[in-house]
């Protein structure tokens, strides 16, 4: 039996990559597990809770999963990929997706175009339909500058460990990009040592790239990447 845990971006939930675990329900008969990770979710309540809780919440998932499925996948996204990658150093997992992972962020070429483009629409009465000002404006005073101070120090304490990785690995990286530079890809792909590893770009996809225009080529690439060689003889 297999299982897939898929975690999800800071100041998110499991909706950022619902596309993706819908998708893998739909096609496998694999557990897919989808936590929400403390303060997170739809409604955040995010004051006082340190980065260690979000780490130590996804590997108690994990280790429920590992103890009761023969292979486990992990997928991450954002800073669930930087939670994931340790996870797969840690505890050896058979696969990892890492999707727009935070391992370094804020692009502020593609911030200052995403900037431009909300102002054009405001000017033009379009706010409303912007899906980018929509996406952040919910999240507006609901994110203490404290919990920023804990997503930076989970990026630094999990950085070491992609090192450390001998999984299969897919990166998949949205060159539109404006919190994490599409370049990232290259230096995960550059400290990750495993040996079989795939890099993908997509060239319409933003930061929320389960839910962007390429969603439906991420799903399938995904499912075909964790499907192959599953079969044991």
């Amino acid at each position: 039996m297999i299982a897939c845990l898929l975690l999800h971006g800071y100041t998110g939930g499991p909706y950022e990559i619902e596309p993706l675990s819908n998708f893998l329900k739909e096609e496998t008969n694999w557990h897919i597990e989808v936590p929400t990770l403390p303060g997170h979710g739809r409604k955040l309540t995010l004051k006082n809770v340190s980065h260690k809780k979000w780490i130590s919440a996804a590997e108690d998932s994990l280790k429920q999963l590992l103890a009761k499925y023969d292979e486990v996948y992990l997928i991450g996204f954002s800073m669930g990929g930087m939670i994931a990658s340790y996870l797969a150093a840690k505890y050896k997992v058979d696969k990892l997706v890492l999707l727009a992972s935070a391992r370094k962020y804020l692009s502020f070429k593609q911030i200052f175009f995403d900037i431009h483009q909300v102002c054009v629409d405001g000017l033009k009465g379009n706010i409303k339909k912007n899906k980018l000002y929509i996406h952040y404006r919910k999240k507006l005073g609901g994110v203490p500058f404290k919990s920023n101070l804990e997503f930076l120090k989970l990026v630094k304490f999990t950085k070491p460990y992609l090192k450390k990785i001998d999984s299969s690995v897919l990166i998949a990286q949205g060159q539109k990009d404006g919190m994490v530079p599409y370049k990232t890809a290259y230096f995960l792909d550059k400290e990750i040592n495993s040996e079989e590893k795939e890099v993908v770009f997509f060239e319409r996809s933003r930061h929320l790239i389960c839910l962007g225009e390429d969603k439906d080529t991420l799903n399938k690439m995904v499912y075909n990447f964790l499907s192959k060689e599953v079969a044991h003889p």
